[in-house]
């Protein structure tokens, strides 16, 4: 066999996607493996930064949770590993594509249903991990408070969702990919920011009322509070709202959400009910801090400049035939030249999506470390608009009754976490009984 025949782009892509899957698999489980022999080497005792303020019990099951998610995780990467290569290199995804175009021929409804039924399938194929995650582990440390029945309501209002907004998506970008010519790409990403966009002004009004309810916060003390703290920063907001986020889970959590004259500020009700007015306000003067120094409209920006180069680089790896076959598919070439072969677009598409995070998981690194540096930013500056102490009493609260870890491992977490650990923030703020 000739040597270019050997090492033509299809073999090199499949012997490159194959070796990168192993890769990107041994390294997560390195990791999960050190994280899980950190965690449980220092589950003895409480680090003595924060003996007075941990008990013993709440540092253990910090490390229980931790070893628990972090071994089922084992489990659910393997899982993922087999399940892209039974999709890619095995033939999962070609013999879907050839069983449609047998069943409705070439064409929008033909591309429309694999998309569909790729989705279906593979939601599928998670929804054991996601209920064993819910009903077994949330559940065994006591922060599950879904039942089934809203379990399922949320399911059935979740593909209503997807299936009135993906569909009509989905079809758009598939016409303009094969009828707005080879810049197709280019108009594909300018509907997708804008639809970004969108959403961010829609979601907090339209969607996320579908499966939470929002009451305008009625504690008019912390109300004032809060207010006289966003009227110092400069920041206008739509309305402060408590979420009754302790219907599905304990964990406790505030954010932002909408764009412009549409951003609300959100409670958890179990974050109100966890944290004295003082800590409320210092966790809001936190996500002030993300807002004084840019960092939303940072991350957008870069969620555009991503996706501009990934619409780029799927407008060209859409017309190399290596591409599609390399990744166990044939691509719809039809041999008779009265006839016009079936569009690709579904197939490129699913293609990409599934090719694209395993060449991207090494640099994951970069991104969880420009995060933490924001955290870290944010920190700060929410100690110069609120109490230092009273920011350090609550980070230590939603340590404690989030069940995080107090001794991750340091490598596990430059390269995962988005966040900090708590003994790198603490040691940047006054202690907590500092008035």
């Amino acid at each position: 066999m000739p040597i270019s025949d050997t090492f033509s782009p299809s073999t090199a892509l499949t012997f490159a996607f194959a070796a990168v899957i192993c890769a990107g698999l041994l390294l997560k489980f390195w990791l999960a493996s050190r994280q899980i022999r950190h965690v449980a080497q220092h589950r003895s005792s409480v680090p003595e930064a924060f003996a007075k303020r941990i008990s013993l019990a709440a540092h253990q099951k910090a490390a229980d949770y931790t070893i628990t998610k972090a071994r089922f995780s084992l489990l659910e990467m393997a899982l993922g590993a087999a399940v892209l290569l039974g999709w890619t290199l095995l033939g999962g995804l070609d013999a879907l594509n050839q069983a449609l175009l047998g069943a409705l021929g070439g064409g929008m409804v033909q591309q429309l249903a694999l998309l569909a039924a790729f989705v279906v399938i593979s939601a599928a194929i998670d929804l054991p991990v996601t209920l064993y995650q819910t009903f077994v582990i949330e559940q065994r440390f006591g922060f599950n408070k879904m039942t089934p029945a809203l379990w399922l309501a949320d399911l059935a209002k979740s593909a209503l969702v997807g299936t009135l907004i993906g569909l009509p998506v989905a079809a758009l970008i598939l016409w303009l990919m094969g009828a707005a010519g080879p810049l197709w790409w280019l108009w594909a990403w300018c509907f997708w920011m804008g639809l970004n966009l969108l959403l961010m002004v829609i979601y907090p009004t339209f969607i996320a009322p579908l499966f939470n309810k929002f009451q305008p916060l009625a504690d008019e003390s912390l109300k004032a509070r809060v207010t006289a703290l966003m009227q110092r920063c400069g920041f206008a907001a739509k309305g402060l709202f408590v979420m009754d986020g302790s219907r599905r889970s304990a964990h406790a959590n505030a954010y932002f959400t909408g764009f412009g004259a549409a951003k609300r500020v959100v409670f958890y009700d179990t974050l109100l009910r966890q944290l004295s007015p003082g800590e409320v306000e210092a966790v809001l003067a936190h996500e002030l801090g993300h807002f004084k120094h840019r960092h939303i409209l940072k991350r957008v920006v870069s969620l555009f400049a991503l996706s501009l180069a990934g619409f780029a680089l799927l407008g060209w790896l859409s017309t190399q035939v290596w591409f599609y076959t390399g990744l166990g598919v044939r691509p719809n070439i039809s041999l008779d030249l009265a006839v016009a072969p079936a569009p690709n677009d579904a197939l490129a598409l699913l293609l990409f999506l599934l090719a694209v995070p395993v060449f991207t998981l090494f640099i994951a690194p970069l991104f969880a470390q420009l995060s933490r540096r924001h955290e870290f930013e944010a920190d700060a500056y929410a100690v110069a608009q609120a109490n230092g102490g009273d920011l350090a009493a609550a980070l230590l609260k939603l340590y404690e009754d989030n069940a995080s870890t107090l001794t991750p491992d340091p490598v596990y977490v430059k390269f995962y976490y988005s966040h900090p650990p708590a003994s790198e923030r603490l040691a940047r703020m006054p202690s907590p009984a500092q008035p």
